[in-house]
Order: C-alpha cells, then sequence, then structure tokens
C-alpha cells in the first residue's frame, strides 16, 4: 500500500502538471491561429482593396460615358442622320458596358444590377427620342431631343447607380 501512495506521490502531480501544459498549448496554438488568420485577411484587403477601388473607378466612368451629354459629343458627327446617330449610341453603350463586364466580380450584386439597369434606361432613352422624330431627321434633331429629354428627367438610373457606387466605395474607408 506504501508503495501505490509513492506512486500516487509522483503521477498525479505529473498528470496535473501535463494537463495544465496541453491547456496552455492549446490555447496558445488556437490563439496563433487566430492571429494568422487575421493576418491572411488583413494581407488580402491590402492587396484586394486597390483593384476593388479600381473596379469602382471604371463603373463610375462608364456611366459618365454613358450619359446623354457626354455621349452625343463623341458620337455625334456631321452629316450624320437621326437613325445613323442613334443606332452609334447605342453600340457605343452596349460596347462601353461589355468593356467593364469583368467589373461585377469586385461590386455588390446590387450595384452591378444598378449598372445593368442604368445601361438599359440609356438605350430606352434614345429609342424612345429617336420613336418620335420622323425619318428625315437628322442627328442634331435626336441631339437636340435627348438634351431636353434629360433636362427633363428629375433622377435618371444613372445618377441613383453613380449614388450607390459612391456609397460603396466609401463605405471601405470609414
Amino acid at each position: 500500500m506504501q508503495a501505490f501512495f509513492e506512486l500516487l506521490k509522483y503521477t498525479v502531480p505529473s498528470l496535473v502538471v501535463l494537463a495544465a501544459a496541453y491547456f496552455l498549448l492549446k490555447m496558445f496554438l488556437t490563439s496563433e491561429a487566430e492571429k494568422t488568420k487575421m493576418q491572411l485577411k488583413l494581407d488580402v484587403h491590402k492587396i484586394s482593396l486597390p483593384v476593388r477601388m479600381q473596379a469602382y473607378e471604371r463603373l463610375v466612368l462608364l456611366l459618365e460615358r454613358i450619359e446623354p451629354a457626354g455621349l452625343l459629343v463623341r458620337t455625334n458627327l456631321p452629316g450624320m442622320s437621326a437613325t445613323q446617330l442613334q443606332s452609334a449610341l447605342v453600340q457605343s453603350i452596349r460596347s462601353e458596358f461589355e468593356h467593364n463586364l469583368s467589373q461585377q466580380l469586385y461590386v455588390s450584386d446590387k450595384a452591378w444590377e444598378m449598372m445593368r439597369n442604368a445601361r438599359e434606361e440609356s438605350i430606352r432613352r434614345i429609342n424612345m427620342a429617336a420613336m418620335k422624330l420622323t425619318p428625315e431627321a437628322t442627328s442634331a434633331d435626336l441631339a437636340s431631343l435627348m438634351l431636353v429629354n434629360d433636362i427633363e428627367t428629375e433622377q435618371s438610373l444613372i445618377k441613383s447607380a453613380l449614388d450607390l457606387l459612391k456609397s460603396e466605395a466609401r463605405s471601405y474607408f470609414f
């Protein structure tokens, strides 16, 4: 019996030290894993933030480029008919949009949906203005009608999409 107590006298403290070391080591390793995970997230954020900001910049530029006033200045050539201008404007919008399709990876689904809606609204507004004109109308007639319609429109989807993109981009900093 004495030998049994002698064995317990050495074994129990060893087991207590072993259990304490196990739990301390486990807590330390868990803490280190969390630190590593946080550092990895921080590194990914450092890399992805500039790419995301560039995507927002490109989409803002896209919206500015499909705004009627700027689009007309770049697309309208002397001697064009209204039909030719309509076709050129629609083609320009589609080309701009297709050029920026990959940017949808970096923005929210809501923002991308607003971008698509803004594109469709722009094309619809061009087509609606063109339908109001006679077949003999010139590009100047279409341009002036589009600008008048743009002035009369209180809040277009382009402006709403711009506001949403700006809001989302700012949310990464504040």
